[in-house]
């Protein structure tokens, strides 16, 4: 299928959309797939202006108009906000767009918004320091170094989760309206990290971006879980120098019809005795929403599911169910959340390809959620809708604290920053005492299917 390139917003732009589409649309219903929301795995792409949003109903097409921050005063209900900062680029590659596939099955047509990446697998090329200007701040290690170590693994990974944290946030920002507040922090140990929070914004209580690369020896606790996940570590006088660096981000919006999201990607590194050296890729992407909606359900897995196919078709299979078995809390004997895709010590079939994967997987971030939280900018919520995402806040916090490996092994590693480990928590949360849902809401409905994990792709 053709490509469609916008470099106006005219007429002629505004018919020319509007013919495509229409063209587009009536070829996938011919495929029989009209019932289906486009994602970033069809072979079609859009890439338009930034800053631009395009609503499709039926075979019309127009422009959305800008939202606007504010929570209703009338009853019991509040609205999610949006405030659009301009025409500011999400990235160079990536774009704010969306239509949709068939008006009649999404009556409320609100997966208009898609985000959809360049098909491009390769590196940035440039140099090191002009790809640097583009993070929200300096990179971790300095740059002369890495421009030594440029085609070395550790310096590939810091440049990709340096721009992963910036895509990811300038998208939110777009979004919100705000900045996000950067803080950089050293460990006397070897590294440091930037951390990207923003707190009480338009449309996010508290939207994590953290990036940390730490070097050193592994203690003796740290160690004790490596070996547990099948790696036999032999250290020299019990030291065992490592580097682990990775991107991590947890979102937690306000309006509860917006899912909360986390993402994962991580390289660590370490060396032996006999001074050979270990490496293995981790990481993953997983939505916790408050209520089912099957069409973003849909569409999240579904991207994801694009990017692995992409390199092995297997992969999604096998780490949805790594995911579902990994996010669960054997407490509550529920998941946290619908689920997405996790992976931990992934060293094969190569370096270079498990990296690739990775890569992929770090460029559905933007395309995977965005879409999701312009659909459900505007919905209007009940004090006691806000009141069950607060109970499933609470089971986010129980399971971070209790069963995460990520928070375990920072908890466990001298010089770890706790403030960037508790980064995933959210600004508020709520226990209550023997909460149960009442059958037959929508409530009861979430809960069964984080009793009863579905497949949503």
């Amino acid at each position: 299928m053709a490509t469609i390139v916008f470099c106006s917003v005219n007429k002629t732009a505004r018919t020319t959309v509007r013919r495509c589409l229409t063209s587009h649309l009536k070829g996938l219903a011919s495929a029989g797939e009209s019932h289906l929301p486009l994602s970033s795995t069809h072979s079609s792409s859009l890439a338009l202006l930034p800053g631009t949003r395009w609503l499709s109903r039926g075979s019309s097409v127009r422009f959305m108009s800008q939202g606007t921050a504010g929570r209703a005063s009338a009853g019991r209900t509040r609205r999610g906000a949006l405030a659009l900062s301009g025409a500011a680029a999400v990235t160079a590659a990536a774009a704010v767009a969306g239509f949709l596939a068939n008006a009649n099955h999404f009556q409320r047509a609100e997966m208009a918004t898609k985000v959809l990446r360049a098909p491009e697998e390769k590196e940035p090329e440039g140099d090191i320091s002009e790809r640097c200007r583009g993070f929200m701040s300096p990179p971790v290690t300095d740059i002369a170094v890495l421009q030594k170590t440029k085609g070395e693994m550790r310096t590939r990974m810091e440049m990709l989760i340096m721009e992963t944290q910036a895509e990811f946030c300038r998208a939110l920002e777009e979004v919100d309206g705000g900045t996000f507040k950067v803080d950089r922090w050293k460990r006397k140990e070897g590294g440091g990290g930037i951390s990207c929070v923003m707190q009480d914004g338009k449309v996010f209580e508290k939207a994590g971006v953290n990036v940390s690369v730490v070097s050193g020896y592994l203690t003796e606790e740290a160690a004790k879980q490596m070996r547990s996940r099948g790696k036999v570590l032999k250290g020299k006088d019990g030291k065992l120098p490592f580097c682990a660096m990775g991107v991590s981000s947890v979102i937690h919006p306000k309006n509860p019809h917006i899912p909360t999201v986390h993402f994962n990607y991580r390289y660590f590194e370490i060396e032996e005795e006999d001074g050979s050296k270990q490496w293995w890729f981790g990481g993953g992407t997983d939505l916790t929403p408050v209520y089912i909606n099957k069409e973003d359900a849909f569409h999240f897995h579904k991207t994801l599911k694009g990017a692995c196919d992409k390199h092995h078709s297997q992969y999604y299979t096998d780490f949805k169910k790594w995911c579902d078995k990994y996010f669960y809390i054997r407490h509550r004997g529920e998941t946290r959340g619908i689920g997405g895709i996790f992976f931990d010590d992934l060293e094969s079939p190569s370096q270079e390809e498990a990296f690739s994967f990775v890569k992929s997987c770090a460029r559905t971030v933007v395309p995977c959620y965005l879409p999701i939280v312009y659909k459900h900018l505007n919905d209007a919520f009940t004090d006691e809708e806000k009141d069950w995402q607060q109970v499933r806040r609470g089971r986010y916090v129980e399971f971070n604290l209790v069963y995460d490996r990520g928070v375990k092994f920072g908890l466990a590693t001298p010089g770890s920053r706790i403030e960037s480990i508790l980064m995933s928590l959210p600004l508020t949360a709520r226990w209550e005492y023997m909460h149960e849902p009442a059958k037959g809401t929508r409530e009861a409905e979430m809960l069964d299917a984080l009793r009863n994990p579905k497949e949503w792709v």
